[in-house]
């Protein structure tokens, strides 16, 4: 019998094709999350999982899943599944770690400039019928000349710093490890503590993993050390930021614009997380702008990560160490 492989969520059919010549695949065909209960019964009889951010695979599930071989996460961050859960029961764990760097430094580059400059506020005033030519209205800030700071120059903040190096802006960050002095010097980079990152930023953008240290890295006393009326970008992950502190300081004016790509609510791993996004961002339209987590939402790109995904989960039940698995499972179920 063919191995069985489910997909947690939606795929484009050329990767369920490229699948179906060696496994039975069990596809979501809905655009949706299933519930737990629902993915547990496709998946109990199953040899693999193809999971995705909003799955949270811990320890009972696995047992549930007696045999199962690999999740192949078609992810980079895997805060929501449990590693050493996997490793003891002889599963593999494999992720995609680098095909969403290029469109996510894209989308945050958006980010800043839709916020800075008004964009969805003016495709509203336009939409409204009331725009009849010119008005001195809606004025932003420019980016020349300003001062961005990055929370995190991995792969990611890296890729922004090298795009933002076109718009004449300084550029500094934080990181435990600097970079080279030549990459420093072509970007127009400074090293820095994150105390004076904050201090002299006109713009704030955090750019690192999901941990317990990191959650609410970017919390009220953080925005107080921020220059008055800066901006703060967040298209990392959504419990980097208190969502609340940014309310309060929108309000005040210690923040001039928040713009999100993440939220608080989209970390189904982390217990007590809200229900929701907080309604008193929602309705503040003039100082946000908000995407709905599409960092990595390029066509192209989307089918590159579930293929290699596709390809992680066929090398696994071939006897082969997937290519991006993260562990070494304490025993092999293959």
């Amino acid at each position: 019998m063919k191995p069985k492989i489910v997909l947690t969520h939606w795929v484009h059919p050329e990767i369920i094709d490229y699948l179906q010549t060696t496994a039975t695949v069990i596809p979501n065909t809905t655009r949706e999350t299933l519930p737990r209960e629902e993915l547990l019964l496709r998946s109990k009889d199953a040899d693999a999982l193809m999971v995705f951010m909003p799955d949270r695979i811990d320890a009972d599930f696995l047992d549930a899943c007696p045999q199962l071989k690999i999740i192949g996460a078609a992810l980079k961050g895997y805060d929501n599944l449990d590693v050493e859960a996997c490793t003891q029961r002889g599963i593999w764990l494999s992720i995609v770690p680098d095909l969403l760097t290029i469109p996510t430094a894209e989308l945050t580059i958006g980010l800043l400039l839709g916020l800075t400059r008004h964009m969805l506020e003016g495709d509203r005033h336009i939409r409204s019928g009331s725009f009849h030519g010119w008005r001195p209205e809606l004025y932003g800030i420019g980016l020349t000349g300003r001062t961005i700071g990055i929370i995190g120059m991995g792969a990611v903040g890296q890729a922004i710093a090298k795009r933002l190096s076109g718009f004449d802006m300084k550029i500094v960050y934080s990181d435990n490890i600097a970079l080279p002095v030549n990459q420093e010097q072509a970007w127009n980079a400074r090293h820095v503590s994150l105390e004076e990152l904050l201090a002299i930023s006109n713009f704030v953008v955090p750019m690192v993993p999901m941990t317990p240290q990191t959650l609410h890295l970017i919390n009220a006393d953080a925005i107080d050390k921020m220059q008055p009326g800066s901006y703060l970008i967040n298209a990392c992950r959504g419990s980097v930021v208190d969502e609340q502190a940014v309310i309060n300081a929108l309000h005040t004016g210690q923040l001039n614009g928040y713009a999100a790509d993440v939220f608080e609510m989209e970390e189904w791993s982390r217990s007590g997380r809200p229900g929701s996004i907080p309604s008193a961002l929602l309705d503040n339209t003039k100082q946000t702008f908000f995407t709905p987590h599409i960092g990595s939402a390029v066509n192209e790109v989307r089918i590159e990560i579930e293929r290699q995904a596709a390809e992680n989960i066929i090398q696994a039940l071939a006897g082969e160490k997937p290519v991006g698995a993260i562990n070494s499972p304490a025993f092999s179920r293959v």
